[in-house]
């Protein structure tokens, strides 16, 4: 969607793809490079020899361990204060100064190539919460903040006053597909003081289909400050599974 929408606006792309992190397809057509997530000083060379000097990060990585990332000297130098084991917005807050800071590129986030995407407020189908499920939103929202306060997650899935499950490293997915939960609700919502050019909380088709097998009544995102991936599609799978889908400004 990236490439799409920098091609309309006459935008030149190059693509960093990330072995075993990145669909083959996505970069068919594109120049680009593919590397491994240890090889920072590789990524950094590649982007300088092709003019880059914006950047966007998209997509969703799985964190290795140190182990698992071969890191060439530049990805040491990043991980030598142990940033591998912090939350995930500590560490991408981290790359990203890094990146700006040390080494002269900019950062834009996703919703400034496509501002289309952000989540708006309101019910987004033909949906609407039950007083039940206003209940059940409070309780999600306030669970997904105190947990993005902690760095940990985005992500709460609550039943009136209760919460049932909070988001880990292994994303919402993975806590959906674990669930069975009838009439529950899932908030996805913006870190407080998260880094919003790296990682806003997101949705997309599939988030709706989990949301559907866990039992769940609806699904609510953060206005503004949030993004809808393919939203007419998003829209049309949770009317015809009878889920609800808002934007709220918590």
């Amino acid at each position: 969607l990236l490439i799409q929408a920098c091609r309309r606006a006459d935008r030149a792309v190059f693509v960093v793809a990330l072995k075993s992190q990145c669909d083959p397809e996505t970069v068919d057509g594109v120049d680009h490079a593919w590397l491994r997530l240890g090889q920072a000083g590789s990524a950094i060379d590649a982007l300088r020899a092709n003019g880059v000097q914006e950047l966007v990060m998209a997509g969703r990585i799985q964190k290795p361990s140190m182990g698992q990332l071969f890191p060439d000297a530049r990805t040491l130098k990043f991980f030598a204060s142990g940033l591998l084991n912090k939350g995930d917005d500590t560490l991408l807050s981290a790359i990203v100064e890094t990146l700006e800071v040390e080494e002269g590129f900019r950062f834009v986030g996703v919703q400034d190539v496509m501002p289309e995407l952000l989540a708006p407020a309101g019910v987004l189908g033909a949906v609407s919460p039950s007083a039940d499920d206003d209940v059940s939103i409070k309780t999600a929202l306030h669970a997904a903040k105190d947990l993005g306060a902690q760095d940990l997650g985005q992500a709460a899935v609550a039943k009136g006053d209760a919460v049932i499950a909070l988001e880990d490293r292994a994303g919402t997915d993975a806590m959906l597909k674990s669930l069975n939960a009838p009439h529950a609700v899932l908030a996805k919502m913006l870190k407080p003081g998260q880094e919003t050019r790296a990682d806003l909380p997101t949705i997309g088709v599939a988030t709706i289909e989990h949301a559907a097998r866990a039992g769940l009544s609806g699904v609510v995102v953060e206005a503004g400050a949030s993004l809808i991936i393919n939203r007419t599609a998003v829209i049309t799978a949770a009317d015809a599974a009878g889920i609800f889908v808002v934007g709220v400004k918590p």
